[in-house]
């Protein structure tokens, strides 16, 4: 690409094009995960649809590998590439909140926060992740499940319709009406079908929650999680509840006293009245001892999803790994306590399950493209660390128990929460779906323009 070229790409874009060159280029490429450091030939920053549109062919024209980036929360640093053009969304945050249909429509920029601030004057929200800085992109193509999943199933069971620039340029609505294979595929199948620009989206009456962190000294989290194994089940749908192995942050707003200590944590969310909430609660603090802390209060719904933000800034060292889980048993408890036990001294590393049970399991696994409709948890374990000097070591931590534990699950995991790991993983975690995905694939993208990312294989 020559200076002419990108001339005459600035005479038709109307948002910024950045180069190496340029005094904003570090900043706009820094990427959410430190661990990754990229190095795109042209970033072009998307003011609306038609620039993403342009971006593309563009793109395609000069033959550039092409990555796409919504809010950049993206793990393994799919969000951009090296010496290719980067289509960055970042400002394309616009929201708008339909109280008669409680619908929301979202451009591909915003974070989940930016979803909370607009619908929780209306006193909605949008099932989503646990992170309000979190793309809602991103989330949503690969999934999305967080505290409301069990009431309300995931986020892309929330996606209504889809605006999406193809790899050749086209814009289309994809929902269940129009361009509906397209549409089975975007649920789930991750940004390999094209370039969402705005998603239209069901939300769900939401306002004041009853919510917090509760620990306990990791010694009783074989207890703790053999309880939540059989609890789980039977809990009322409105109690969002994952289970946590961690070290307490070395940050407020946890006591200086628990600072770095290994614990056992239920992270909590109950959406319904207050005396109902209570009384569930009350039943759990019955069941197990008497913890550490117990941070559960009424509050607004968005603060409880921006609660950590402070502790997961932009710049981390990160390493992840997920699978599914279908049944927690006690020679898998056992595992699990092994290695976090081991969780590096003042790291933020952590394992966590989340329930994928509830109103997600009222789907069929092969009404959309994602998969995995009969696990009971997404396991996440995930290397943080603050110091790039750690990163080897939280890197090596997170592998280890990793691999201990996939021998006690089926097949893949949540892609949101994948490293770059290669076809036979992706393939794994569709199960059955990959086959369609392929094909539709080969009929959207033929010639893979769109593969910075889990990349699906378009079928011949």
């Amino acid at each position: 690409m020559d200076t002419a070229t990108i001339d005459n790409f600035r005479g038709v874009f109307r948002g910024s094009i950045i180069l190496p060159e340029d005094a904003a280029y570090d900043d706009v490429r820094a990427l959410y995960n430190g661990m990754i450091d990229k190095r795109p030939r042209l970033i072009a920053q998307c003011m609306d649809t038609a620039d993403v549109a342009t971006a593309v062919r563009f793109g395609r024209e000069q033959e550039q590998l092409i990555a796409v980036r919504g809010g950049g929360h993206n793990g393994p640093g799919l969000g951009s590439c090296d010496d290719g053009l980067l289509i960055d969304l970042s400002r394309m945050t616009g929201v708008h909140v339909d109280p008669d249909s409680a619908t929301v429509r979202a451009q591909p920029g915003c974070t989940q926060g930016d979803l909370d601030h607009a619908t929780h004057a209306y006193g909605l929200a949008v099932p989503a992740g646990i992170v309000s800085t979190t793309g809602i992109a991103g989330l949503t193509l690969g999934g999305g499940h967080g505290y409301l999943s069990r009431l309300h199933g995931l986020t892309v069971d929330n996606l209504v319709e889809a605006e999406v620039v193809l790899a050749d340029g086209q814009i289309v609505i994809a929902n269940i009406n129009r361009h509906e294979d397209l549409f089975w595929a975007l649920r789930g199948g991750g940004g390999n079908f094209g370039i969402v620009t705005s998603f239209l989206l069901q939300a769900h009456p939401v306002h004041t929650v009853f919510a917090g962190p509760i620990f306990w000294d990791l010694a009783h989290a074989r207890q703790i999680m053999a309880w939540y194994r059989d609890f789980l089940p039977e809990a009322p749908r409105q109690l969002g509840m994952f289970l946590g192995l961690k070290r307490v942050p070395s940050m407020a707003p946890f006591p200086e006293a628990l600072w770095d200590r290994l614990v056992c944590a239920l992270m909590c969310c109950h959406t319904g009245p207050e005396e109902e909430a209570m009384a569930t609660m009350q039943s759990v603090r019955e069941a197990l001892p008497e913890p550490l802390m117990d941070g559960m209060t009424r509050m607004p719904f968005p603060a409880w999803q921006s609660a950590f933000d402070a502790i997961l800034p932009k710049g981390l060292q990160w390493y992840w790994k997920g699978d599914f889980v279908h049944e927690l048993s006690d020679r898998a408890i056992e595992v699990h306590l092994e290695h976090a036990a081991r969780i590096p001294s003042g790291s933020l590393s952590l394992m966590h399950l989340y329930p994928i049970d509830g109103a997600v399991h009222d789907t069929q696994g092969d009404a959309m493209a994602w998969p995995c409709r009969e696990a009971t948890w997404s396991m996440v374990i995930a290397g943080i660390d603050r110091d790039p000097a750690r990163a080897e070591a939280v890197t090596r931590w997170a592998r280890d128990y990793w691999e201990a534990l996939h021998p006690f699950n089926d097949g893949g995991g949540y892609i949101n929460f994948m490293m770059d790991e290669g076809s036979e993983r992706i393939q794994a975690t569709y199960g059955a779906n990959y086959p369609r995905l392929a094909r539709i694939k080969g009929r959207y993208d033929p010639d893979n323009t769109f593969r910075v990312n889990q990349n699906i294989l378009p079928a011949s």
